[in-house]
């Protein structure tokens, strides 16, 4: 069995997770909050070619006519649209694995997890291995994210008795600190299930008091993820999977400020990804 998926050329993307801000987060939504059809021509006006929809921007609540709009616009922009979802229950896994065939999406990213349910390794297993022949006829792939609840070893024995390329692994920088894991740590492990990667840059910094540490996004090359390295190790394993810009954009005194410094974060990032990811 082929551990995810190979062949093609690595391409630099934003996520709407890289606009937390812009979009509105609980309890604090800007007045005109970014639509998808913002994000697209944002992401257009950076000079990437991938947008990929998370579940703060969630494309089941457009309506048919605006899912084609949607498609219409980034086919006039030059842009390749990656879905995004959270929650492996059948219904939406199937609608998602729908939205991304419709939207020529080849990939489908998806937190396993939801407020309400935290599925154990069995039933992950078992969802996805009945959703095998739908990705299949779809030409999708299901990217499982590393959220913060398994350890990588864990996501691997899935990703082993599901037994399909059409599931691997949506690779998040960032997120496995909340397990206890670093960035080596996981690429060694999942490395070779990649078929999507969420690029998050970030600082460690011990607490004024010195008991504990705390963990900061920051712009793409000015934190301590060796990005040239993580490219590198994909490359010698032979994967090629596209690079999705998110942000962890700590807030300012105003949300106005907020959203005007992860839109400095994201051109900033853009600029020095360019710099590895010529495309």
């Amino acid at each position: 069995m082929s551990k995810g998926r190979a062949g093609k050329k690595v391409k630099l993307g934003l996520s709407s997770f890289a606009f937390n801000w812009a979009i509105g987060v609980v309890g604090q939504a800007p007045a005109t909050p970014m639509t998808p059809f913002n994000l697209l021509t944002r992401a257009a006006s950076l000079g990437v070619h991938v947008v990929q929809f998370g579940d703060n921007l969630p494309l089941h609540r457009l309506a048919p006519w605006e899912l084609q709009a949607l498609a219409e616009q980034a086919a006039e922009l030059n842009l390749e649209i990656e879905t995004g979802t959270r929650g492996i229950g059948d219904e939406q896994l199937s609608r998602y694995i729908e939205l991304a065939r419709s939207l020529h999406s080849q990939i489908l990213r998806v937190v396993v997890d939801t407020a309400q349910h935290w599925p154990g390794e069995d039933e992950i297993v078992s969802k996805c291995q009945h959703l095998v022949y739908e990705l299949e006829q779809a030409r999708v792939c299901l990217a499982i994210e590393n959220h913060d609840r398994f350890k990588a070893r864990t996501l691997e024995r899935i990703l082993e008795r599901i037994a399909s390329r059409c599931v691997g692994i949506c690779l998040d920088t960032t997120n496995s600190i909340g397990a206890a894991e670093g960035p080596e740590e996981v690429f060694e492990v999942l490395g070779p299930w990649t078929v999507n990667v969420h690029l998050k840059d970030f600082r460690v910094r011990r607490m004024n008091h010195m008991m504990g540490f705390i963990v900061e996004g920051c712009p793409a090359g000015q934190g301590q993820l060796d990005i040239p390295w993580l490219l590198a190790g994909l490359r010698s394993q032979g994967r090629d999977p596209n690079v999705i810009v998110e942000l962890w954009t700590p807030p300012e005194e105003t949300l106005g400020a907020s959203v005007a410094k992860e839109a400095a974060w994201a051109e900033s990032s853009v600029q020095y990804l360019r710099t590895l990811i010529p495309e």
